[in-house]
């Protein structure tokens, strides 16, 4: 950590800024400020990794989708661009050097992994690039993603309830403060945040092959539930007078910044507030395939009904000029029309 406090300490850093640093036990980065927000970053080799396999394997699926007919530019920025983009500034950024240090640098890196990178990773159709890209796998993934334990695992109550609890299991457990100690818990970490948040998104966008489709007022329905779960999670850690991962926290002692509580509480707004943010995009998306999808029906509805115009009905009576009753199944035998009987001739004789 020393070290890591000379290698990030600018040129207005005076000599006894960092003798009272050092002096005070603390040996993390220096105070955090507008401008190191942008400038201070770290690596982290096993992020680092996982960006650029997934980053890799997409962009060599998009080579071959191309050669074979194209695919769409957006797909690719949604995914390499925005998904992995925020993937790098969750863990590499002072977002990722600070999360050690202070509460809210810690929530908004959850909100990020928890919502924003999933989202657009998702938005990239990862799915159907491989089954595009893969003639040999592509049916085995498909028949995978229909099966019965990918429907009762992806119903919209499990996903939404996996997403909602999750970030409590990390805040309200050990699991917080082991993340601060140990490289592989940090690193699983993200992974649990990530995988609920693609899982949920994935499903509810239906952009990708599904296991099933639901209507878009159940997509609805769970987004408000994410939300509220967004706020109550936001709420508890406000509201937690014991602090969380207090005893961490403490053996930290920054001499500089917010107190630990107001540090926490802040960290609570992020996740309240961010978290229903980013809840934006989510429901400008839904909003988008729903239209499309209604334009879409309307349009195949509309054809339908030129096709049956111009064959025309029994009768010679065009589809516009049906009673409604004749076309339904349900009514056509009740409300036949009654045939005429014949007049009957004059009586014998006359």
């Amino acid at each position: 950590m020393t070290g890591q406090l000379a290698a990030t300490a600018g040129p207005r850093d005076s000599v006894a800024g960092m003798v009272h640093l050092l002096a005070s036990g603390y040996h993390g980065p220096p105070q955090l400020t507008p401008p190191r927000a942008f400038t201070e970053w770290s690596l982290d080799p096993w992020a680092l990794a996982l960006v650029l396999v997934l980053g890799g394997l997409y962009l060599a699926g998009v080579r071959r989708a191309r050669a074979a007919g194209g695919w769409p530019a957006g797909r690719v920025i949604a995914f390499c661009g925005v998904g992995l983009g925020f993937l790098v500034i969750a863990t590499m950024s002072s977002l990722g050097v600070y999360f050690g240090v202070l509460f809210y640098a810690r929530a908004t890196q959850t909100v990020l992994l928890l919502l924003v990178v999933p989202l657009f990773l998702a938005l990239g159709r990862p799915i159907s690039l491989a089954v595009a890209v893969l003639p040999r796998f592509g049916p085995r993934i498909e028949a995978a993603i229909r099966s019965r334990p990918a429907r009762i695992l992806t119903f919209p109550a499990i996903t939404a309830g996996v997403l909602v609890v999750t970030p409590f299991l990390v805040y309200f457990s050990p699991w917080y403060a082991a993340g601060f100690r140990s490289d592989l818990v940090r690193e699983l970490t993200y992974l649990a945040l990530m995988a609920p948040g693609f899982v949920f998104f994935w499903t509810l966008l239906r952009i990708d092959p599904v296991p099933k489709e639901y209507p878009y007022l159940v997509s609805l329905w769970v987004t408000a539930a994410e939300v509220i779960g967004d706020a109550v999670l936001g709420i508890a850690v406000i509201a937690d007078n014991s602090l969380v991962a207090g005893s961490y926290y403490r053996a930290v002692g920054w001499p500089w910044g917010p107190s630990l509580r107001t540090d926490q509480v802040l960290g609570g707004g992020t996740l309240w507030i961010l978290g229903d943010i980013v809840g934006l995009p989510f429901l400008a998306a839904q909003l988008i395939q729903m239209i499309r999808e209604d334009e879409t029906e309307a349009t195949a509805v509309d054809a339908e009904l030129d096709a049956r115009d111009i064959a025309g009905p029994p009768g010679g009576r065009s589809v516009s000029e049906q009673p409604w009753w004749e076309s339904d199944p349900r009514f056509a035998d009740r409300f036949r029309p009654v045939e005429e009987a014949p007049r009957a001739g004059p009586p014998n004789g006359q």
